[in-house]
């Protein structure tokens, strides 16, 4: 039986709910573990936390009771062997550093740039290639937006925002909008995106207040948003990627392969097909960037190649992602072949 906590939001939420229910979350493995009917026995933890566990309770909800092995669980429940140094696998396996521009600001690709708009999330992902990104240095605040804004008049070819993190949507709405009302002074803008996993792991950020600012933005807003299995949908989520589109919003997913998690044929074409269903289009399927800590996420090229086959025989092609990895330096995200 669910507590009150883990009831199913309503259509409209309360304005300051997902902040409740982020006050809520688990931060610690033990009240986890108990909540899911596992005991200590059956798993083996670190000693120590350097990345810290969060995980929102509507996210555990979804977790299977009594399963140690859960691939949402896997997903968030720290383990020992990110203490272990492995070769191959860096702090910035993407490039983020040589990439800066400003405090807070990357441009890696032609056309787009991308702010660290917050180092905060919802949920703390134990493969994040971010997890040890500088943000009490490096994060984009509003003393950066007079360089933000003339970085931009001094580079017309960009022509789109990427926000992202951290989480874009732990902003207050009244920030995200101070923010993009200074963006309507460049003309070159067209579009605006947001990489984001609160609609996944915490639906009722997707508020009314939330929902009437994207609704006034001059320029096309895409949203892409991160699930790896099908149980990361349920009733609300598609509530929330419902209220999305509503507001006029594209919605993608971009999904990472990650060893005991979603390595499997079924779980791959599971995840492709209820991603569409809530709305939303199966975009990216990345291999995992080799960040420290991560190591047992990494699924090898082979296993790769042998799922997109899968999907592409099974599945019609617009369920099919790109399966593509991201290389420092790179001018593009690089298709695997």
């Amino acid at each position: 039986m669910q507590s009150p906590i883990l009831a199913r939001s309503p259509s409209t939420p309360k304005p300051s709910l997902w902040r409740d229910e982020l006050r809520q979350a688990f931060r610690q493995p033990g009240p986890l573990l108990d909540f899911l009917g596992l005991s200590r026995a059956q798993l083996s933890l670190p000693d120590a936390q350097p990345f810290p566990m969060l995980v929102p309770r509507a996210f555990a909800a979804r977790m299977e009771q009594g399963r140690a092995d859960d691939p949402l669980l896997r997903q968030v429940l720290p383990d020992p062997g990110e203490l272990e140094s492995v070769p191959g696998f860096v702090a910035d396996p993407v490039g983020d550093a040589a990439s800066r521009r400003h405090r807070g600001l990357l441009h890696k690709y032609h056309g787009r740039v991308l702010l660290i708009t917050t180092g905060a999330c919802a949920v703390h992902c134990r493969y994040c290639f971010r997890q040890s990104y500088p943000y009490a240095s490096d994060h984009f605040d509003e003393a950066g937006l007079d360089h933000l804004i003339e970085y931009l008049l001094e580079h017309p070819e960009v022509e789109e925002v990427i926000l992202s993190g951290g989480d874009p949507l732990m902003l207050d709405t009244r920030r995200l909008q101070g923010l993009t009302d200074r963006l309507r002074a460049v003309g070159s803008l067209r579009r605006l995106r947001l990489h984001t996993r609160l609609p996944i792991v915490l639906p009722s950020r997707i508020d009314e207040e939330l929902l009437a600012w994207l609704q006034s933005l001059p320029w096309s807003t895409v949203v892409v948003v991160h699930a790896n299995h099908a149980r990361e949908f349920d009733a609300d989520v598609d509530r929330a990627m419902a209220r999305l589109r509503g507001a006029g919003a594209v919605l993608f997913n971009q999904s990472v392969l990650l060893r005991g998690v979603n390595d499997d044929e079924q779980a791959m074409i599971a995840l492709m097909q209820r991603s569409f269903e809530a709305g939303v289009v199966p975009y990216y399927l990345h291999l995992l960037d080799r960040v420290e800590g991560a190591a047992r996420f990494e699924c090898d090229r082979r296993t790769a190649l042998r799922l997109l086959d899968v999907m592409r025989r099974r599945l019609s092609g617009y369920l099919v992602p790109r399966l593509v990895r991201e290389e420092a330096g790179a001018p593009y995200k690089l298709p695997v072949l």
